[in-house]
């Protein structure tokens, strides 16, 4: 399997983690009955952790597209090789490193991996398109 194929399945199990970190947190501050219903009530502003949860999974939502662009592209035009694969892997361990930065509310050190990933999403795309 091209490593960028399994960096894409492991970039799904992260997402998960979001997803059930997000809503987990939510869940707990507006309740069971909130989370199993309709969800039409306005609700005050969640708390500082739940809330930055919630950005967390946004901003992985909002790159992840393009991983997965940048990912399934070099595999499916042939264009792997272990450059694709360290900025996969680089790509990854950034994303998975932001997700507890900004649970703690870490400023500064989130944003620069946050960089970090984003010039690894950069590598791949530049080797798809001008590789």
């Amino acid at each position: 399997m091209a490593v960028a194929l399994l960096v894409l399945a492991l970039a799904a199990v992260l997402l998960l983690a979001h997803i059930m970190l997000a809503i987990r947190l939510k869940t707990r501050q507006y309740g069971a009955e909130w989370n199993m219903g309709a969800r039409d009530e306005a609700l005050p502003p969640l708390g500082p952790v739940a809330a930055r949860l919630e950005r967390a999974r946004d901003n992985y939502l909002e790159t992840l597209p393009i991983a997965v662009i940048a990912l399934f592209g070099v595999v499916v035009a042939g264009k792997t090789s272990e450059i694709t694969a360290i900025a996969a892997w680089i790509w990854l361990g950034a994303r998975a490193v932001y997700l507890p930065l900004y649970w703690a509310g870490v400023p500064k050190v989130r944003t620069l991996v946050w960089g970090v990933a984003l010039l690894a999403l950069l590598v791949l795309l530049g080797v798809l398109v001008f590789g």
